[in-house]
């Protein structure tokens, strides 16, 4: 058997990052900068959305989106700015329970990937602060592939990269839309809600016991 049929043989877990490693909301890092709450609701409903954000997601740098957004809302010059500066506080701490579950399957050999919907320029900032990424084979990052998730295409790419048919990956994400593109490829996708059910899950897949 060559190594690109062991490979493929060779069942894959592929993780998402925001939500399922590591909590993420924008609101954990300007609550620390806004007092006010009717302000800090109105701040993230209409200055640094994450709709807006999602825009480095799907490639666009933040050269390109800080300036525009700072002149549409000149006021707000240095909590924008902050966005970026200080972004890794949007996620500070891991999901309960999702870090030890990742380091069991890497002590069972377990073939690990992320396939996650993050900025090129802010990954690599917070990659550099967590040892975690290290177990990972392969992290696909959709700003660095202009590509985000659910497009059908991102999902091709990992398969491409992992060397794995869809049938191959085991997948867990927090979006229900990202999870249903996932399956349509025919990859054995998992909506996440937290570590316990994740557990559950791998073990019906024989990752675990």
């Amino acid at each position: 058997m060559n190594d690109a049929v062991a490979r493929a043989a060779t069942k894959a877990v592929v993780f998402d990052i925001g939500r399922v490693l590591f909590h993420w909301q924008l609101r954990a890092l300007f609550e620390k900068i806004i007092e006010d709450e009717a302000e800090l609701d109105w701040f993230l409903s209409n200055v640094v959305t994450e709709e807006w954000h999602f825009q480095h997601d799907r490639g666009v740098t933040l050269g390109e989106m800080l300036p525009g957004r700072i002149a549409e809302f000149p006021d707000q010059a240095l909590r924008i700015a902050a966005y970026a500066a200080r972004f890794n506080e949007t996620a500070a701490s891991p999901v309960e329970g999702v870090h030890e579950i990742v380091r069991r399957l890497h002590e069972r050999g377990v073939p690990l990937f992320c396939l996650t919907n993050f900025g090129d320029e802010l990954f690599t900032q917070f990659r550099a602060q967590h040892a975690i990424f290290d177990v990972f084979e392969d992290i696909i990052v959709s700003g660095t592939e202009k590509l985000a998730k659910p497009d059908p295409r991102i999902y091709e790419l990992v398969e491409a990269r992992s060397g794995r048919p869809g049938n191959a990956l085991f997948f867990t994400d927090d979006n229900p839309g990202n999870v249903a593109a996932a399956k349509a490829r025919g990859w054995d996708a998992h909506l996440f809600t937290d570590a316990a059910a994740l557990e559950q899950q791998l073990k019906s897949a024989q990752f675990l016991t």
